[in-house]
């Protein structure tokens, strides 16, 4: 069965966020709101279900505030490069507001790195001052459920890094990518509307660019697609003017309304 949900874009740009420090490009002095991008998260909302978050990047405060998030009940890690991670700690404002500890799924590898990174969450080392974000950690290795919402981890490659993508229903989120993994193939069979990475036009070593991002949307053959995680080598008017039909930019603040899978 599925049901109605709505994803909200964070953020779409890359580690660095656009505008850049220190950068006085035609993108990074833009007027256009489309042009300052946060760095790379969404919000999945399923009413009465779940609301999902993917990633806690850096900006994590600035982006629950800005789009009013008031609850995340579960936390799905793509991989744990400090751009996707770092807003971790901004989670103990979900617990004191819902009392409970966040549900936090990743692969066991991603685990390792985050553990690593916020010592001070998992060592079980009192410490005075200060909260302690409360989570409490799940292994993804295969489909899982969370409040009744399917989830179906989608595998790929960041350059020699496994990561993961994820679909829900009709809708599929590939970001910080450039390969899909053979298996991750027949898992977006019947996507109707897929996110893909698209760093910037010139060859990345481990991003797809605009013109890769474009042969996988080809392949996959949905009825709608975005392209994220960009740098400031795009500007957002003139990029989307020169993509494909039924493909766009995303942009901080975008919604969709998708359907989801659930049981």
């Amino acid at each position: 069965m599925t049901v109605p949900a709505r994803v909200t874009f964070l953020g779409t740009g890359t580690s660095h966020g656009v505008p850049m420090i220190a950068c006085d490009c035609a993108v990074c002095r833009s007027a256009d709101p489309r042009d300052t991008r946060l760095r790379t998260s969404i919000y999945v909302d399923v009413p009465d279900r779940q609301r999902i978050l993917v990633d806690t990047s850096p900006d994590l405060r600035q982006q629950a505030i800005r789009h009013r998030i008031t609850r995340v009940d579960a936390v799905i890690y793509t991989h744990s490069h400090a751009d996707h991670i770092l807003g971790l700690d901004e989670l103990r404002r979900f617990n004191a507001v819902q009392r409970a500890a966040v549900q936090c799924y990743a692969t066991p590898a991603t685990w390792d790195h985050i553990r690593r990174t916020f010592y001070y969450v998992f060592d079980t080392t009192p410490r005075l001052g200060g909260g302690i974000p409360q989570l409490s950690s799940h292994d993804i290795d295969g489909p899982f459920v969370l409040g009744g919402v399917r989830v179906v981890p989608i595998p790929l490659w960041h350059g020699k890094m496994p990561v993961l993508g994820f679909r829900f229903g009709r809708f599929a989120y590939l970001t910080d990518c450039n390969r899909l993994d053979d298996a991750a193939w027949p898992l977006l069979d019947g996507v109707d509307t897929l996110v893909v990475d698209a760093l910037r036009d010139r060859p990345h070593p481990t991003h797809f660019s605009v013109t890769e991002a474009l042969g996988v949307i080809e392949k996959v053959a949905p009825r709608r697609a975005f392209l994220v995680h960009m740098t400031h080598d795009l500007e957002h008017e003139a990029t989307s003017a020169r993509l494909p039909p039924g493909v766009d930019l995303a942009y901080d603040g975008l919604v969709l309304d998708v359907d989801v899978d659930v049981e």
